[in-house]
Parts: C-alpha cells; structure tokens; sequence
C-alpha cells in the first residue's frame, strides 16, 4: 500500500515557490517524480524556522536537519549540500544537482577591450598571410598572362599592355572590394583568371562576415576572467562572497596557494567586500564593478534571469545536492536508486534546462576561434587551380598565334614561340629604347 511520508520544504526560487495555494518548483516535481517511482504519498510543509541546517550554540541542529533528527520529518527534498558535518547526523542520496563554486560578473566590467586591429581577429595571422601571398601571386600571373596572351597583347613593339604589374594589383585589389576596376580583360585566359579571383574573394568576404559576426556576438569564451587566477591577477574588479558561508571557509582551508590569496584579500577587506544575503551580492555585481564568489548553480539562476550577468567557466569545489533522511532509514537505497534512473533516463536534465530556462537571448556557446588557413584550404587550392589554367590557356594562345606567324614567315615553330615569349617579356625600358630610333627617324 501507500505509504505518507512528511517532507519540510524552504522557499527558494527555482526550488520551491509559492504559486496561489501551491507550492511548485524544481524540487516539487522531483518530489513527485520520486513518489510516482516508489509508489509513496506525501505531505509538504515549509520548515519552520527557514533554515536548511546548522549547528547552534548548544550542539543542536536547526532547520531541516534538526526536523529530520527530530523525526518531524521523514525526507527533506532541498538544495541541502552534502557535508561531512550532516553526514554525521543524518543519511543523503545520491546527489541529484551537483554544483561547486563559482565566478559571477557583470558582462560589460567582464568584456574584453577590443584592440585597435580588433577587425583583424576573425582571421588568424597565417590566414592573413596566406591571403596575402594569394593576392600578389594572382596578381602578378594577371601581368604574366596579359603579357604572354596575343589576344590580349597583340603587337608588343606598337601597343602599350594595360596590364602592367600595379593595374594587376589594382585589378586584384577592386575585386577584394567587390567593385570593378580597369583594366577589364580581354583574353580568354586573363579572363580565367579573373572569375577563379572573383569566385575567390567573394567566398573569403563571406567567411569573413560570418566570423566576425561570431566574434562580436561570442559570450563567455571571451572573457578575460576565465579562472579564479585572472580574478587575482586582475585589478579592476574586487569580488567577495557571503560572510560566514561555506565557500567562505573553503578558501580559508584550501592548500592552493590561489585560494589562499583570495581567501587574504577577502579577509583584509571584510568590511568592504563579503556581503550579507545573496540578493545583495547579485544587486552589488550588476550596480559596481564586482564579482561574487558563490555557489555555482545559483549563479546560473542569476545569469539567467538578469541578461547582463554572466558566470566565467571555471568551477572549483565540487559538491552535490542530496535527499535527507534519518539515519539506517529504510528509504535511503531506493531514493537512491530512484535519483540514479532519472539521471539516467535524462529528466533530470530536463528539470534542470526547465527551472534554469533564461529569459534572454539565446546566443551561440560554441567557441570562437579565428579561421586558419586548412579551414580555408579547399577555396586556395580552386583558386591555384585557376591561375594554372590561366597560365596554360596563355600558352596556348601564345602557341596558336606563333605557328600561323612560323607558317607565314617559313620559319620554325619553336623558335618563333621563343622570340616571341622574349619579346613579350621585355621590360618597359627595352621597349622604349627599341622605339626610340623609329621616332628619331620620323623627326
């Protein structure tokens, strides 16, 4: 048959809140997933003095703890941390929430100050440099090409190419740009080279748009204040925690010497830096440049419900939220049990995303990092592909016209395919200088 159990519940959002005549929250239909498990009624009332359990002056416990010892009630389902000290007086569960100590920021005394080349960051800095060396090697087989090209270049000794090596960078540059620039291709194999470019930068424009984005909407990866020794480290932002807490006291005996320095500068500063409640802290964070020190999943909440707070990623001290029951009791193994199979099944991660569901934004954890050239890699080898095509379509005009000039002149192909090439490479001032007794001559 069914069997009542009494159950002594403090309010707390998200865990337990009053609703009309109700009480709901995240420990309610934990409670109530239990008993549907283990086939047990129960009665919930609010403990009586609001506490979750200490030792008083006389050695007596308060709150839920003492209620248990008591036998006022059978199981208390809270956010009860699991402590060597309560363990003594009474059994836990299995922990259903675990939780540990973490950093709570404002995000705008959080944000990182952006360099002045900040635009530069969405790319790495071999990306940048390939794109670079990809620049000028399009650039200059835009003048190779140009050159070697009769359709393009027709009469070496009496026209002036329009492709010399500063208007090919110009070219390439109009085309980073996404604007047209003079001047504008004629042959086939200049063309080639062209649209493989333009195909090129407007994909590079585009994962550069995307990353930027990314980069400037980024959230917590970003942040300067990754551990608790940037938060020593740093000097713009004090931080403290609850007097007297338990996360007071593990700074105080912890053996790392990180811990001991938060543990002295929060002790130097009592006066000034630990606070009284936790509303206080989270109002304190959001109105000064301060971060807090607390529980970790309370953290969450706040970081939740308040947009512009954030909690950094680093969480020490691990502990558990259990279920209370009186010691050798009965129902201690089967609510473990019961606490196992819902983490297994995934409701308790579902009670969790439930309760700490945050009313802002949703906006892309996955972390930022800059694009590096193998993410790149298949758009740099199209675009290598391209100019050797290029280079080869030249070639091949360069080859066509040179055996109709070999059949003409009766001489051979190849050597006709050689004076032209030479010709056609000639550097300016060879031109001019073989130019400048046929303008004598006219004078």
């Amino acid at each position: 048959g069914l069997i009542w159990l009494r159950v002594p519940a403090s309010q707390e959002d998200p865990y337990v809140m009053v609703r009309g005549a109700e009480l709901e929250g995240y420990c309610m239909e934990l409670l109530a997933a239990l008993a549907g498990m283990l086939r047990f009624q129960y009665r919930v009332r609010v403990v009586g003095d609001g506490q979750y359990g200490a030792v008083a002056a006389g050695g007596n416990w308060s709150g839920m703890i003492g209620e248990i010892l008591r036998r006022e009630a059978d199981i208390a389902v809270a956010p009860l941390t699991v402590t060597s000290a309560r363990e003594e007086v009474v059994s836990f569960t299995t922990p259903f929430l675990q939780t540990g100590i973490g950093i709570l920021l404002r995000k705008d005394t959080a944000s990182q100050d952006m360099s002045f080349f900040h635009f530069l960051s969405p790319f790495s800095k071999e990306t940048w440099t390939a794109l670079l060396f990809a620049y000028l090697l399009t650039c200059f087989c835009l003048f190779l090409v140009a050159r070697l090209s009769p359709c393009e270049w027709n009469e070496p000794k009496n026209e002036e190419n329009h492709f010399t090596f500063l208007n090919s960078l110009w070219f390439g540059a109009g085309a980073l740009a996404l604007q047209g620039a003079t001047p504008r291709p004629q042959a086939l194999s200049v063309r080639v080279i062209a649209v493989v470019w333009w195909l090129f930068t407007l994909a590079l424009l585009a994962a550069y748009i995307a990353n930027f984005t990314a980069l400037l909407s980024s959230g917590s990866e970003q942040l300067p204040i990754q551990t608790f020794e940037d938060l020593v480290k740093q000097r713009n932002l004090e931080f403290g925690t609850l007097e007297g807490s338990s996360t007071f006291y593990y700074f105080k005996n912890s053996k790392n010497p990180i811990h001991q320095m938060i543990y002295e500068y929060m002790e130097k500063r009592r006066e000034h830096v630990l606070v009284k409640t936790y509303q206080e802290a989270v109002q304190r964070v959001m109105d000064s440049n301060y971060a807090f020190i607390g529980e970790s999943i309370s953290q969450d909440l706040a970081a939740a419900r308040h947009c512009n707070l954030i909690r950094a990623p680093e969480v020490i001290g691990a502990r558990g939220f259990g279920i209370a029951t009186t010691q050798a009791s009965p129902w201690t193994k089967p609510l473990s049990i019961a606490v196992l199979k819902l983490r297994e099944s995934g409701d308790l991660d579902y009670l969790r995303n439930k309760w700490w569901e945050s009313s802002c934004l949703r906006q892309s954890r996955e972390r930022w990092a800059p694009l590096e050239p193998p993410a790149l890699g298949g758009l740099f080898l199209t675009l290598g592909i391209g100019l050797a095509l290029g280079i080869l379509a030249a070639l091949a005009e360069l080859s066509s016209s040179s055996r109709r000039a070999a059949a003409h002149a009766k001489k051979s192909c190849c050597s006709v395919f050689t004076e032209e090439i030479c010709t056609r490479l000639r550097i300016k001032g060879a031109a001019r200088q073989s130019q400048e007794p046929s303008g004598k001559a006219n004078a």
